[in-house]
């Protein structure tokens, strides 16, 4: 019988329609399809029969989403074809697996929909490339594989970003076990995380590959199966033969597969094999899957531009689909040509639901884009903050109640705050590098481990992006971490872990998903005999311009302790992602204007007292009042700024100053009304002049209608050096009576 022509096929389409008609159908092993393909086997012929239509599907997707571009409808082209035997990586898995996937994991996604009975994973595809609103994961901001009812995170997996996280996930699981706490995943669940073999050489993979590793050589429960899928290219760059496997089977303490994605059923039960072995063990395991890649990187990617058509050609040879019909053929689960007449059923089915969608509704105001970054719920946050521990619980925690005690400075009152969220909520984890048994560098989190244990205070291995992806993965599994990066400085080789994967979850899954945290931070300038670029750090451009973000910079022992209680109910209420940024040099300060007049101590405020004492998110304080002129500062600017409000007064100038305490988001309306009333505002900026705070203060209140005078006072555009030369570069006492008399001499 001659088969129709079917319009439009290209050479890729073809090339396996070619290679499924030509399977030779003489070997054939019939059998009933709900034997197991191979003895002791649990895949079965129905099984793989099922798979196939998830690998078809997927194949077809790549193809519809090129010919949407080419319509002007489609937005997305990077496809899964060649990498389809990925599709039994999910079939030897449990749809509740928490998954992170690669961006060529659309077989794995199909199969894992087909576990969830009524689930529509094509549609959910289609949507995707079509980014429209009704998409069920993203709603039209991003093409991810996710879905929550899947047990998907969605990710946009570039150069390995949401390994961190993945490790997090399994951590998770692990440590919430041992806690006797539960996640929103199952207790015997383990995390699986897929990615590509060019991202393996970024320092992202490779450090949560050494810190997995590390995991497993302490013995530590970490039930996460990374999948490195192998295609040998990287865009253009050829992997280095041998180099992937040379790479992942030499790590310590994890036990390594590797298996070719056209035998699958040896990707089958090698997937098994290592799942049986994480899940049981709650060890680390890595499955390396050797795939090829068809049709470029993207739709836009040239590949005969930099590949062979010999090296083209031989990758077809290796088509995982075809593989896959073979296995059915011999199998006796089909004929060569009932495949051939399914894979284009499937294609057209496929087209037909993309067909159907292309006028569907898109995104169309910014308000609808940015809704999922920042919901907030005041009232709420505001209820918890007052949620505390027991009397009696808090007193066996601390040994006395810390505020019948004396006031407290800075770092005491942080150390306070924490004891009591640790107390009160056994979700709640406080981690970093020495924040354990030595309590951290300055003593912040002293005998926080001794009260509450080392499963829920500990330290960890010195890397900011493995801390980060603790913090990304306990959050989003339901627990309430509060991560401490020991330096600023130290932040910024990590920041993408804020920024390309803590802030964009919400925004990526419509707010279906979350990972509330609190990110402790020691920064800033100032100290005195321990100096140097990086242990005083005045940079914050990297933080400020990250959509949903909220970063508090207290000053005081007092606002501390109240806005780390908003941060962290903030975070186990809406999900927020906080920076808390705790100026190193006013931990142990103790004085403001004369030695021994205890002027920067705070009594320390229990939660669930005086309301009064709740900090909302984005609200400024007046520290001192004053007619003559107004100064917006924090940190320690609001230091220096109240010792120089006390000098200017002796000169007859009656400075009002504010704490601005919120950096993001700048409470500019407050300002405004205060700027008003006085008349004349100074900034005085501690960050640096050019991509510093004090910009944007001075900005929001243009914006905002002020005209009176405005003035600034920033740090210079410089790293801070050693010793007293940091003096030259920081803003001091000077600086600001300096401008504040230039000020009033206008």
């Amino acid at each position: 019988m001659r088969r129709q022509p079917v319009p439009d096929l290209d050479d890729a389409e073809l090339a396996l329609l070619e290679a499924i008609s030509s399977i030779d159908a003489t070997a054939v092993h019939a059998g009933r399809p709900d034997d197991p393909l191979a003895p002791g086997s649990s895949l079965t012929g129905r099984r793989l029969d099922v798979l196939f239509d998830a690998q078809l599907a997927s194949r077809h997707l790549d193809h519809t989403a090129r010919w949407l571009r080419a319509q002007g409808r489609g937005f997305y082209t990077i496809g899964s074809s060649g990498h389809e035997a990925n599709a039994l990586v999910a079939a030897a898995l449990r749809p509740t697996d928490p998954a992170l996937l690669h961006y060529r994991s659309g077989g794995f996604y199909l199969a894992r929909a087909q576990q969830v009975p009524g689930h529509d994973g094509i549609a959910d595809i289609v949507r995707g490339l079509l980014a429209a609103v009704d998409e069920p994961i993203a709603g039209g901001r991003h093409k991810v594989f996710g879905h929550h009812d899947l047990a998907v995170i969605p990710q946009t997996s570039t150069i390995a970003s949401h390994l961190p996280r993945a490790f997090g996930v399994a951590s998770a699981i692990g440590r919430a076990g041992r806690l006797g706490l539960s996640t929103r995943w199952p207790d015997d669940a383990l995390a699986v995380c897929s990615f590509g073999d060019a991202s393996l050489n970024h320092s992202t993979a490779q450090g949560s590959l050494n810190a997995a590793a590390q995991a497993a050589y302490q013995g530590l429960d970490l039930p996460l199966l990374l999948v490195c899928e192998d295609n040998g290219l990287g865009i253009s760059v050829p992997t280095p033969p041998g180099w992937v496997e040379a790479s992942l089977s030499s790590r310590p303490g994890l036990v390594y597969l590797r298996v070719d994605g056209t035998d699958p059923l040896g990707v089958f039960e090698a997937t098994e094999e290592l799942a049986d072995y994480v899940r049981g063990q709650r060890r680390p395991a890595i499955l390396h899957l050797r795939t090829v890649r068809f049709g470029g990187h993207a739709g836009s990617d040239v590949e005969t531009s930099y590949r062979t058509a010999a090296s083209i050609r031989a990758d077809r040879d290796a088509d995982p689909i075809a593989a896959t019909a073979r296995t059915l053929v011999r199998a006796g689960l089909g004929s060569p040509a009932e495949l051939h007449q399914r894979a284009l059923t499937s294609r057209a089915a496929v087209r037909s639901v993309a067909t159907s969608m292309m006028d569907c509704r898109r995104l169309d105001t910014t308000v609808a884009i940015a809704e999922p970054l920042a919901r907030r719920r005041p009232e709420a946050v505001a209820a918890r903050t007052r949620t505390a521990a027991p009397p009696e619980a808090r007193i066996a925690f601390f040994g006395t109640r810390p505020e019948d005690g004396e006031p407290l400075t800075l770092a005491e009152s942080i150390n306070r705050a924490l004891g009591d969220l640790l107390a009160a909520d056994r979700s709640v984890l406080v981690f970093g590098e020495d924040v354990g048994a030595k309590g951290g560098v300055y003593g912040v989190t002293r005998g926080l481990q001794r009260a509450a244990g080392p499963e829920r205070v500990f330290d960890t291995l010195l890397d900011e992006q493995t801390i980060l992806g603790l913090a990304l993965g306990a959050g989003v599994s339901g627990l309430l971490p509060i991560p401490e990066i020991q330096y600023l400085a130290y932040l910024h080789n990590a920041i993408d872990q804020l920024r390309g994967e803590a802030a964009t979850l919400s925004f990526f899954s419509t707010g279906q998903y979350v990972n509330p945290m609190v990110v402790r931070i020691a920064g800033y300038g100032y100290q005195k005999g321990f100096g140097g670029h990086f242990h005083n750090d005045n940079s914050l451009g990297g933080l400020l311009d990250i959509p949903g973000l909220v970063v508090a910079s207290p000053a005081t022992g007092a606002d501390a302790a109240a806005m780390l209680r908003t941060c962290a109910a903030a975070a186990a209420t809406d999900g927020t992602v906080s920076v808390f940024l705790e100026p190193i040099a006013l931990y142990h300060t103790r004085d403001l204007h004369r030695d021994g007049d205890g002027g920067w101590l705070s009594p320390y405020q229990e939660p669930g007292g005086d309301a009064d004492h709740h900090v909302p998110i984005g609200a400024l304080r007046t520290a001192r009042e004053g007619g003559d002129l107004l100064i917006a500062t924090w940190g320690n600017g609001l230091y220096l700024s109240l010792r120089v409000a006390e000098r200017m007064q002796r000169e007859g100038i009656e400075c009002c100053v504010v704490d601005l305490r919120w950096l993001a988001p700048l409470p500019i309306q407050e300002l405004l009304d205060h700027a008003a009333d006085v008349g004349s505002v100074l900034v005085v900026d501690e960050t640096r002049r050019q991509g510093g705070v004090g910009e944007a203060v001075l900005a929001g209140l243009v914006e905002a209608g002020f005209r009176g005078p405005m003035s600034r006072v920033a740090a210079a555009d410089s790293f801070v050096p050693l010793g007293d030369a940091a003096n030259l570069v920081l803003v001091s006492e000077d600086d600001i009576a300096d401008a504040i008399r230039a000020m009033r001499q206008r």
